[in-house]
Protein backbone atom coordinates (compact mmCIF):
# COMPACT_ATOMS: atom_id res chain seq x y z
CA UNK A 1 0.00 0.00 0.00
CA UNK A 2 2.76 2.58 0.64
CA UNK A 3 3.92 2.13 -2.96
CA UNK A 4 0.50 3.14 -4.26
CA UNK A 5 0.41 6.18 -2.00
CA UNK A 6 3.93 7.16 -3.07
CA UNK A 7 2.94 6.93 -6.73
CA UNK A 8 -0.22 8.95 -6.15
CA UNK A 9 1.68 11.63 -4.23
CA UNK A 10 4.32 11.79 -6.94
CA UNK A 11 1.73 12.09 -9.68
CA UNK A 12 -0.06 14.83 -7.72
CA UNK A 13 3.19 16.76 -7.44
CA UNK A 14 3.82 16.30 -11.16
CA UNK A 15 0.35 17.67 -11.95
CA UNK A 16 1.03 20.60 -9.63
CA UNK A 17 4.36 21.17 -11.37
CA UNK A 18 2.60 21.09 -14.73
CA UNK A 19 0.11 23.62 -13.41
CA UNK A 20 2.88 26.00 -12.42
CA UNK A 21 4.92 25.56 -15.60
CA UNK A 22 2.15 25.65 -18.23
CA UNK A 23 0.32 28.83 -17.29
CA UNK A 24 -0.05 30.37 -20.72
CA UNK A 25 -3.12 28.54 -22.04
CA UNK A 26 -6.37 27.99 -20.19
CA UNK A 27 -6.84 24.50 -21.64
CA UNK A 28 -3.51 23.26 -20.25
CA UNK A 29 -4.42 24.66 -16.83
CA UNK A 30 -7.79 22.90 -16.93
CA UNK A 31 -6.13 19.60 -17.86
CA UNK A 32 -3.68 19.87 -14.96
CA UNK A 33 -6.44 20.74 -12.49
CA UNK A 34 -8.54 17.81 -13.71
CA UNK A 35 -5.54 15.52 -13.26
CA UNK A 36 -5.11 16.79 -9.72
CA UNK A 37 -8.78 16.16 -8.95
CA UNK A 38 -8.55 12.64 -10.36
CA UNK A 39 -5.52 11.91 -8.19
CA UNK A 40 -7.32 13.25 -5.12
CA UNK A 41 -10.25 10.98 -5.99
CA UNK A 42 -7.91 7.99 -6.20
CA UNK A 43 -6.27 8.90 -2.89
CA UNK A 44 -9.63 9.08 -1.14
CA UNK A 45 -10.71 5.78 -2.69
CA UNK A 46 -7.49 4.09 -1.52
CA UNK A 47 -7.96 5.57 1.95
CA UNK A 48 -11.53 4.29 2.18
CA UNK A 49 -10.60 0.83 0.94
CA UNK A 50 -7.63 0.52 3.29
CA UNK A 51 -9.46 1.68 6.42
CA UNK A 52 -12.78 -0.07 5.69
CA UNK A 53 -14.88 2.88 6.83
CA UNK A 54 -18.28 2.84 5.14
CA UNK A 55 -19.34 6.13 6.72
CA UNK A 56 -17.33 8.22 4.25
CA UNK A 57 -18.00 6.03 1.22
CA UNK A 58 -19.92 8.83 -0.52
CA UNK A 59 -16.93 11.18 -0.50
CA UNK A 60 -15.43 9.95 -3.82
CA UNK A 61 -18.77 10.42 -5.57
CA UNK A 62 -18.99 13.94 -4.15
CA UNK A 63 -15.47 14.68 -5.40
CA UNK A 64 -16.38 13.44 -8.87
CA UNK A 65 -19.46 15.66 -8.92
CA UNK A 66 -17.44 18.70 -7.85
CA UNK A 67 -14.76 18.01 -10.46
CA UNK A 68 -17.45 17.71 -13.15
CA UNK A 69 -18.84 21.11 -12.11
CA UNK A 70 -15.35 22.57 -12.17
CA UNK A 71 -14.69 21.16 -15.62
CA UNK A 72 -17.95 22.47 -17.04
CA UNK A 73 -17.43 25.97 -15.68
CA UNK A 74 -13.83 25.98 -16.91
CA UNK A 75 -14.86 24.87 -20.38
CA UNK A 76 -17.62 27.48 -20.45
CA UNK A 77 -15.04 30.13 -19.60
CA UNK A 78 -12.75 28.74 -22.30
CA UNK A 79 -15.49 28.90 -24.93
CA UNK A 80 -16.51 32.42 -23.90
CA UNK A 81 -12.92 33.63 -24.03
CA UNK A 82 -12.12 32.02 -27.35
CA UNK A 83 -15.31 33.37 -28.94
CA UNK A 84 -14.76 36.94 -27.85
CA UNK A 85 -10.98 37.19 -28.12
CA UNK A 86 -10.04 34.36 -30.48
CA UNK A 87 -7.47 32.87 -28.11
CA UNK A 88 -7.23 31.01 -24.82
CA UNK A 89 -4.21 32.79 -23.39
CA UNK A 90 -4.42 33.60 -19.72
CA UNK A 91 -3.55 37.24 -20.39
CA UNK A 92 -6.96 37.74 -22.00
CA UNK A 93 -8.80 36.63 -18.85
CA UNK A 94 -7.93 39.96 -17.24
CA UNK A 95 -10.24 41.56 -19.80
CA UNK A 96 -13.24 39.58 -18.52
CA UNK A 97 -13.30 41.27 -15.11
CA UNK A 98 -16.37 43.34 -14.29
Amino acid sequence: MPTILFLLNTSYLLALLGLTLHRTHLLSILICVEGMMLIIYLMVAVLISSTNTPTIAMLPILLLALSACEASSGLALLVATSRTHGTDHMKTLNLLKC
